[in-house]
């Protein structure tokens, strides 16, 4: 199998950076029961702005345009705070929002990360819904986590298991004086009532050493139940990127393999799974430039194998993409690309969507792919609807 590029654009760019200072980050777009698509993303001046806030936009003609539909309101009266969140919908057509509320009161000259610890600011896990495909939304629910982060990363939309819970993947953060008691783990949430309580998480990646932080993770689950979880591996004892991880559940998340690489150098990797069986795997690469995807398969026996990579953009920039320097607060202040998003169109194609600067400017771009099928007995390519 390989990947036919067909299309890319634009979904939201500043129309007036002349004027004033617009940039776009992290988007996350849904495919609404009416074939519309809606997309959650955060405008802000800078990418870690204390005035980061969420916006939507939509699209009637699967991804071609976009029309802005505006901001989501989600800020605290008497304090300063910037937000984050991941678009999904339900079986039924239900909007759900997972938000991650930073409260930058006590920080407005600082970034989201103390320099010092790798610690973060102080944040709160959200909920929002919406029954109308966006029109509308609700007042943000708390979310009360199982356990003591002290904060949590924003890397994830929901993911709807089978057997109907929702799976909330993150990972354990430091507080901003370095505060981190249940060490570095990437984990899921866990919600058996539609989102109202998440009462219970799954313990997925960490180290006996606690010198591996798995960052930007990722949850899918087979037709067979199985759950595989990839993450971003950062050594923090050498200060280096390693490979991506992943883990394989056979039981419904309760007990997961050793985390092992993938081989991918990269990092904010995310999954999708085909109707054979294999991954489209959109990454942002450390050996080489750019964002890329990889067609990734793994067998019966748990073991990964990368079939195919193929670069998306800026693959002929030589530098100023990411920074691999030993303090990993100012590297992730250098980002200048990432957080890819991957959904299935009404047609069938895949469109992906992810931040990159252009012109000096962070826009959201998208693209749109088919998965080719070789066949070999006669010797032609079929476009595979996944």
């Amino acid at each position: 199998m390989q990947l036919k590029q067909l299309e890319t654009g634009i979904l939201f760019i500043n129309p007036k950076p002349h004027v004033k200072s617009v940039h776009a980050y992290f988007p996350s777009v849904a495919t609404l029961p009416d074939g519309s698509l809606l997309a959650m993303y955060m405008l802000g001046e800078a990418f870690e702005a204390v005035d980061l806030k969420l916006h939507l936009s939509r699209s009637q003609d699967q991804g071609q345009t976009w029309e802005y539909q505006g901001p989501i309101d989600t800020s605290v009266t008497g304090r300063q705070t910037s937000t984050f969140g991941r678009l999904t919908v339900t079986a039924s057509g239900e909007l759900i929002a997972n938000l991650v509320r930073f409260d930058r009161t006590d920080f407005p000259d600082e970034g989201l990360c103390n320099p010092l610890t790798l610690g973060m600011v102080p944040s709160e896990l959200l909920l929002i819904r919406s029954l109308d495909l966006g029109q509308t939304w609700s007042e943000p629910e708390l979310v009360a986590p199982p356990l003591e982060g002290p904060e949590f990363e924003m890397c994830s939309p929901i993911t709807f298991l089978n057997d109907g819970c929702w799976i909330w993947p993150t990972s354990t953060w430091r507080d901003w004086n370095g505060f981190l008691p249940n060490g570095n783990r990437m984990l899921s949430l866990v919600s058996t009532d539609q989102g109202h309580s998440w009462n219970e998480y799954l313990d997925i990646m960490h180290s006996e050493e606690n010198n591996l932080i798995f960052w930007e993770s990722k949850v899918v689950e087979y037709p067979d139940g199985r759950l595989l979880a990839v993450a971003w591996c950062y050594d923090e004892a050498t200060q280096t990127d390693l490979p991506n991880h992943y883990s394989i559940s056979e039981d419904g998340g309760n007990t997961w393999s050793q985390p092992a690489s993938t081989q991918i150098q990269g990092q904010t990797l995310t999954p999708c799974l085909l109707e054979d069986g294999s991954l489209l795997n959109i990454y942002r690469r450390m050996d080489q430039p750019g964002l890329w995807a990889c067609l990734s398969r793994i067998d019966d026996e748990g073991n990964w194998t990368n079939e195919d990579q193929q670069p998306l953009w800026g693959h002929n920039l030589l530098e100023g993409l990411t920074s691999t320097g030993e303090n990993m607060s100012e590297n992730f202040a250098a980002l200048k690309f990432g957080a890819p998003n991957i959904i299935r169109l009404p047609d069938g194609e895949l469109f992906v969507t992810f931040w990159c600067y252009e012109q000096c400017v962070s826009v959201i771009r998208w693209f749109r792919f088919q998965v080719e099928q070789q066949t070999v007995e006669q010797g032609r390519k079929t476009a595979v609807n996944v």
